[in-house]
């Protein structure tokens, strides 16, 4: 899996339809979490393919949430997307809004992991640290299972991400929460510079 699209023009199309710092951080960290899958499952060559498909993931969400995943395709042409990356964003949003199954490991990592991440980073939100890089998976696993904590993360979905890959909750958690760790820092550099 390749793009000939670069970072610069998938970021600059992130920005045009994102403005929330919100957003934004949830971009570049599952980007930074996919990188970190591509390398970890042996994609090393399509790190790239992984990362931009994680960074343009939500491009659509903040100007038009009703149309999630739905409006992609258009906006993803706007920098000449290939047919391949738009199946991967297009397919995050698999029997939530659209009915583009994950096929390929990693698309099925992007679904698992973007929802995931978002009970992450509440979880660290609310630790002394602010951070995931004292996280461990036994706490990760009382959050997810306080249905009023991050509400907004399904734990269908993330359930769901975990059994397509043939993994467990708990490799999944611990798998994402290293994936986390090892782009924190430049994410809340990069988003301190972007902002």
């Amino acid at each position: 899996m390749k793009t000939a699209i670069t970072r610069p023009e998938a970021l600059k199309l992130l920005m045009k339809y994102n403005k929330e710092p919100f957003h934004l951080l949830h971009g570049l960290t599952v980007e930074g979490v996919m990188r970190w899958y591509a390398k970890e499952m042996g994609y090393s060559e399509e790190e790239d393919f992984w990362g931009l498909a994680g960074l343009l993931h939500d491009v659509d969400f903040e100007e038009f949430p009703e149309e999630h995943c739905k409006k992609a395709p258009e906006l993803l042409f706007e920098i000449g997307a290939e047919e391949e990356l738009v199946h991967a964003i297009v397919s995050h949003g698999y029997g939530i809004c659209v009915d583009t199954k994950p096929e390929h490991e990693m698309e099925k990592i992007l679904f698992a992991a973007d929802e995931l991440t978002g009970l992450i980073g509440a979880a660290a939100r609310m630790r002394p640290s602010k951070s995931v890089m004292d996280m461990e998976v036994s706490s990760l696993k009382k959050k997810f299972k306080d249905k009023k904590f991050a509400a907004g993360c399904s734990r269908d979905v993330i359930t769901d991400g975990a059994q397509a890959l043939g993994w467990t909750l708990e490799d999944l958690f611990e798998k994402t929460i290293l994936a986390m760790r090892s782009c924190e820092e430049r994410v809340n550099a990069e988003l301190e510079h972007l902002s």
